[in-house]
């Protein structure tokens, strides 16, 4: 239920603020979701809260664990958690560091062909997962002011991003920042909607 999901939200923390700007919206939100003839708005609801639950989660933690932990605990990079094991880069991102993470949600891993992922967590494939999921890390702690200073990034996988700013948004290649800076003790995350695929060049 939709109550659920939003106490379950504050009860968790929100170091941003957004759970008590909610609050005072409740009444209301409760109103639109008794209101039998607006199911799409209800729907729409629910999705919002679950992403901001993911978010407060995700920020709620951050500092205080490595950046392996920090992303598990969100709950939505179960994809890319699976993905960095079959990869054996687990224990790398545990690591000293600090590394830039830009780690794509479950959603944008839904987004490739169907059968991709199944297919890169094979063993055999393994040397393409490790080479996508480098070009998703740059060496260093690189927050959102300084990402947006840049033109290219140079990733552990050796070749470069293109970083672009566009409406108050930061993009790398064509996938969008949607969540930024949350920081982890050895380095920092920067969710982003669509899986970073290496150029054959560059």
């Amino acid at each position: 239920h939709v109550s659920k999901l939003f106490i379950s939200f504050f009860v968790f923390g929100d170091p941003s603020g957004w759970g008590f700007r909610l609050s005072l919206c409740w009444p209301i939100l409760t109103s639109i979701i008794n209101i039998k003839l607006l199911p799409k708005m209800k729907k729409l609801l629910i999705s919002v809260s679950a992403l901001l639950f993911s978010f407060a989660a995700l920020n709620a933690g951050q500092c205080k664990k490595d950046l392996v932990d920090t992303a598990v605990q969100a709950g939505s990079f179960k994809t890319l958690a699976a993905a960095l094991q079959a990869g054996d880069l687990v224990h790398t991102l545990k690591g000293k560091g600090p590394f830039t993470v830009f780690a794509p949600t479950d959603k944008a891993f839904a987004k490739l062909p169907k059968g991709t992922v199944e297919n890169l967590l094979k063993p055999e494939n393994k040397d393409q997962l490790v080479s996508i999921l480098t070009y998703h890390v740059v060496p260093g702690r690189l927050d959102a002011k300084t990402a947006m200073s840049l033109k290219k990034a140079k990733t552990v996988n050796g070749k470069k991003l293109k970083v672009q700013t566009k409406d108050g948004s930061v993009f790398l290649n064509k996938s969008k920042v949607v969540s930024a800076d949350v920081h982890a003790t050895n380095g920092v995350i920067h969710v982003i909607d669509t899986v970073l695929l290496p150029p054959s060049k560059g």
